[in-house]
């Protein structure tokens, strides 16, 4: 099975072009402002009408409420809401149920015990799980829920029975992606920082080494 490949924090034309030319799966923007790949929702839509029909079009939020979620979905035809924040299952049940999308919940892990607790609390309201290294304390300068070039021991995915498709994410690169997924055992990987030339800054190049370095197995 042909591992699955998210693109996430796309901000530019080069950047969705170089993605979506090379095969990847997902296409991600973020509608997080403190984020240094945050986009606005016309920005994305821009983007991603450049590409209709193609990957799935994934917008990442942190903890957005209702208005927020729906003045972006009403500008950004998206296929998928990925909440990336303190979102507890009863938030993910209500968003799927009121937007009619599929939700991805992104979850920060660094055990055997976080990855199955997390498992228990999303793994029935989420149609997608994203398991991450966990951030930084929110007081850290520059700190972000996600995108921190940070990885985590990804053994402790080993074994973990999720219920449904989900992606590892958290310091992947061209070099490491491939030695990720073989120890994880990851159906599908997500990428942001690990294809930028600069933070924020997305390198063409860099996108189709990890889409190529991903699907070489």
């Amino acid at each position: 099975m042909s591992v699955t490949v998210k693109i996430c924090g796309l901000s530019d034309e080069a950047g969705v072009d170089a993605a979506v030319e090379a095969g990847a799966d997902m296409i991600g923007f973020v509608f997080y402002p403190p984020s240094p790949r945050a986009v606005t929702p016309a920005a994305a839509a821009a983007l991603s009408a450049r590409h209709a029909g193609g990957p799935l079009h994934v917008g990442l939020f942190v903890d957005a409420s209702d208005e927020a979620l729906a003045e972006t979905l009403a500008a950004v035809p998206l296929d998928m809401i990925q909440l990336h924040g303190r979102e507890d299952a009863a938030r993910v049940a209500a968003v799927r149920a009121r937007f009619g999308l599929p939700v991805m919940r992104a979850v920060g892990v660094a055990a055997r015990e976080e990855v199955a607790a997390a498992i228990v609390e999303f793994g029935s309201v989420a149609d997608r799980l994203l398991f991450d290294a966990k951030p930084p304390p929110p007081s850290t300068p520059g700190a972000l829920p996600g995108g921190n070039a940070a990885s985590f021991d990804w053994a402790v995915m080993q074994g973990a029975a999720v219920p449904v498709p989900w992606l590892l994410a958290g310091g992947l690169t061209a070099e490491n992606v491939g030695e990720a997924i073989r120890i994880a055992g990851a159906p599908g990987v997500d990428v942001s920082s690990g294809v930028e030339r600069a933070r924020g800054v997305k390198d063409p190049n860099l996108i189709r080494a990890f889409i190529a370095a991903a699907r070489a197995g």
